[in-house]
């Protein structure tokens, strides 16, 4: 099959060339027309003229045609070409270096009516969505055989056939698909036509062996279109009443098209009336014929050029389309705006008078009177205010507007209106290198039609902006980028900071286009500067407040305010705020907590509030330093055990370490200072630890506590005597606990009569069923009741010791080891 294809493309070029050399060719024009079929020899790919005028010459001797020169047509450099319509044949006799036109017929004129087996009948045309071109083709009967080939070959060229050497057509030919029928007819395919290039066309059919040739062919597609029929006849009317028929175009034209209407009284074919309609789609009609029963169809063709006419449309009842007709049949209006619709009601065959119309809203809500209109007395007018954004409903993205009889009776079709929100703001802002502009805009997408698209427009006048923006007649659409959260982002680079520009945005929909309120910028107004830089936080000495300083950012006057946000270095952060006004020192002092790490960010603005806050600055960061010496040493208790083979006293002293706020901000070590009653004294130090043991040998020691900074001692501590007669003296009369739940204990005591001065209290509890660590805690001398705060587990045993604390020792303890039930 393949070597079949070769063989016979090699045949065709060869016939190519030699029959485009010195032949003229068949211009196609939009209609049928008959081309004669020729015998050539097939012993050779490339024919000599002198057969072909053989066969012309015996042809023509069979049906008693005079001869002609014979001198001439026997001429090897000349070729013989013939065209056949239903009625004769004409020759013409060419040389091969004459420029390719248009056959002319020649004076020889036979009867072809004899012959008229051996003539193809063809018709050419480009299918509507001109995407296709397609030659139908009708054979004599006796060509019709099981073994027949048929072949459309075509060469393209840009240039039109007047401008065409037929010596240039021997380049490769392209073969189209060609289908048969058994009845005698085929229809060969050229896809993708190029509509205004010069299509040079022959055909041959192959029966057996035996091949049959046309004369050459030539066309441009765009001369032989035939259009898709119109869709959608349809009725509508205007404001006044008036009504037309309209229609659409099924696919776009690269030309216009003119249009006939055929309107009739009944469906049959006799009695229609055609009416010439120019590059329109729609054609007013008398509302007499709405009465009665009409049909309409249209047909188009191309309005200046050739082509062929398109099939007539769908027959369309103007009866039944008549029922009930709304102008406009819908409307695509935003927020806040007033529409009016119109319509003309029909009951059955007569027309409703127009007060007797009613209006309703999604068939729910009965519009009011007042806001009825009667433009004449078939034409009702409705109009709604002040209108809301439609809530989709389902798939349907519109409210119904129905024209209704004054009894409740509504036809199905209704007017829909569409309601969309285009309150769209638009903020932009200046980057702080005053290069470029940045415009951010955002549109709930449930909110839009299905197959609407938004854009940016914007004008840019030379300088500012008017009190008023208003749409300018003239604007440009700005290329915007979506982004997250259904947003929209659009850069104005480079830009002009003291220009104006007004900008909105503009809704596309096959219903309309929305605009949404010009709002104007300029973008000197809407600078977000860059961040402060070179920020430095740090806690004074001696008063602890936070002292931060910044340098101000680049392209920026002295005429700013800054917010500075610190807050205590952790992991949840709670931002406080500090406002500074323009400031020459650029710095600022803040009271803060003591002895805690800040974190500190400050941004930037315009004074006069125009523009945007700068972004938060890089954190700097306040670390904790001490500010001063500690306010005082620590609190702090003791123990003593003896040794009872040696009777050896030892005593571990126990303190608590001091809150930040005491220290301020740190320890660093602790002195312990020994004054004993042999007047010797000593100091240890404890870098490390709350405690510290040393043997008791005296008969009175005193303990002294200091804490230690960077800064220095504490200047205030606590003192602690251990006197071996003090440690006799019985102050508490009695104590009692008394258990409150699982975390708190009451402890009261009382008493006894004395004539030594109690300066403290030092309460102890520990659980005697676990080895825990004492528990202490410092109370003051003048109460005799305290709530011990801790875990209890009240079905242990716990032990609470009272020791009373005087200037010249501590006293004999009093201990309980019951929970008291009575209070």
């Amino acid at each position: 099959m393949y070597h079949q294809i070769i063989l016979t493309m090699s045949l065709l070029l060869g016939f190519l060339h030699v029959a485009a050399a010195h032949c003229m060719v068949h211009e196609i024009h939009p209609r049928s027309f008959t081309l004669p079929c020729l015998l050539l020899n097939e012993t050779s790919s490339s024919p000599s003229a002198a057969g072909v005028v053989r066969s012309w010459s015996g042809w023509r001797r069979e049906h008693g045609v005079a001869e002609t020169n014979p001198s001439l047509l026997m001429d090897e450099e000349s070729f013989l070409c013939c065209l056949w319509s239903n009625n004769n044949a004409s020759c013409s006799l060419y040389s091969a270096n004459m420029q390719a036109r248009m056959l002319i017929p020649s004076e020889m004129s036979i009867s072809a009516s004899q012959e008229r087996d051996s003539n193809w009948n063809i018709e050419c045309w480009v299918e509507g969505k001109l995407d296709l071109l397609v030659c139908s083709l009708q054979f004599p009967k006796f060509h019709m055989r099981l073994d027949m080939k048929v072949h459309l070959l075509y060469a393209v060229s840009e240039l039109s056939l007047g401008d065409t050497s037929t010596s240039s057509l021997k380049r490769t030919a392209l073969a189209a698909q060609c289908n048969c029928s058994e009845y005698g007819k085929c229809e060969c395919h050229v896809p993708s036509p190029r509509l205004n290039h010069t299509y040079v066309m022959w055909l041959k059919t192959v029966i057996g062996v035996t091949p049959l040739w046309s004369p050459l062919m030539s066309v441009k597609p765009i001369d032989i279109v035939k259009p898709e029929p119109p869709l959608n006849v349809r009725l509508e009317m205007t404001e006044r009443g008036q009504v037309k028929i309209c229609w659409s175009e099924p696919v776009p034209m690269p030309y216009p098209l003119r249009c006939e209407v055929n309107i009739s009284g009944n469906s049959d074919q006799n009695g229609w009336q055609v009416v010439q309609v120019a590059l329109n789609t729609s054609l007013d009609i008398d509302n007499m014929l709405l009465d009665s029963s009409s049909f309409a169809q249209v047909r188009c063709k191309s309005h200046c050029g050739p082509g062929f006419w398109s099939e007539w449309s769908t027959l369309y009842n103007l009866n039944v389309g008549a029922e009930v007709l709304y102008f406009p049949t819908k409307i695509l209006t935003s927020v806040g705006s007033n529409v009016s619709f119109h319509c003309i009601y029909k009951n059955k065959t007569q027309s409703v008078a127009s007060k007797k119309i009613v209006w309703w809203l999604n068939l729910a809500e009965e519009i009011p009177e007042s806001q009825y209109t009667l433009v004449n007395d078939r034409v009702s007018k409705v109009t709604l205010f002040n209108l809301k954004a439609t809530k989709p409903r389902g798939s349907f993205f519109y409210n119904a507007l129905y024209c209704c009889h004054q009894n409740r009776e509504c036809h199905h079709r209704y007017a829909e209106l569409y309601v969309v929100d285009v309150n769209i703001n638009i903020k932009c802002e200046t980057d702080g290198y005053l290069t470029k502009m940045t415009c951010r805009w955002s549109a709930n997408p449930n909110a839009l039609l299905l197959g609407s698209s938004l854009q940016l427009r914007y004008h840019r006048s030379k300088i500012y902006c008017s009190n008023f923006p208003s749409t300018p007649p003239e604007s440009e659409v700005k290329e915007c980028h979506f982004q997250r959260n259904h947003s929209y982002e659009c850069t104005f680079q480079p830009v002009f900071l003291l220009s104006g520009y007004t900008m909105w945005i503009e809704l596309k929909h096959s219903l309309g286009t929305l605009e949404s309120s010009p709002t104007c910028v300029v973008p000197a107004d809407v600078v977000k500067p860059l961040p402060p830089s070179s920020i430095k936080a740090e806690i004074t000495r001696n008063d602890g407040l936070l002292n931060v300083s910044w340098t101000n950012p680049v392209f920026t006057n002295d005429d700013l305010k800054f917010q500075i946000r610190y807050a205590v270095n952790r992991e949840e952060l709670t931002w406080e705020l500090y406002e500074v006004l323009s400031v020459p020192t650029r710095s600022a002092v803040i009271e803060v907590q003591l002895c805690v790490e800040y974190i500190v960010q400050i941004r930037c603005r315009a004074l006069d509030g125009l523009g945007y806050w700068s972004n938060w600055s890089r954190s700097a960061y306040a670390a904790v330093k001490d500010i001063q010496a500690p306010l005082h040493g620590p609190e702090f208790w003791r123990t003593v055990t003896e040794d009872p083979a040696t009777g050896q006293k030892n005593v571990t002293l126990l303190w608590k370490p001091l809150m930040k706020n005491h220290s301020l901000c740190s320890v660093s070590r602790y002195v312990i200072k020994h004054q004993t009653s042999e007047n010797t004294s000593w100091s240890e130090y404890v870098d490390n630890g709350t405690t510290c043991s040393f043997p008791w040998t005296e008969s009175t020691h005193t303990i002294t506590i200091l804490a230690v900074n960077s800064i220095g001692a504490s200047s205030v501590n606590f003192n602690l005597t251990l006197s071996q007669q003090m440690s006799t003296v019985n102050a508490v009369q009695s104590l009692i606990a008394y258990p409150v739940n699982s975390t708190c204990v009451i402890l009261t005591w009382t008493l006894s009569p004395q004539i030594y001065v109690i300066t403290s209290f030092i309460i102890e509890w520990r659980n005697l069923n676990k080895e825990e660590e004492m528990k202490w805690v410092q109370v003051p001398p003048n109460i005799s009741k305290y709530y011990i705060y801790d875990h209890f587990i009240l079905i242990e045993k716990y032990r609470f010791s009272l020791y009373p604390v005087f200037a010249a020792g501590v006293g004999k303890s009093r201990a309980t080891d019951q929970f008291s039930k009575d209070k």
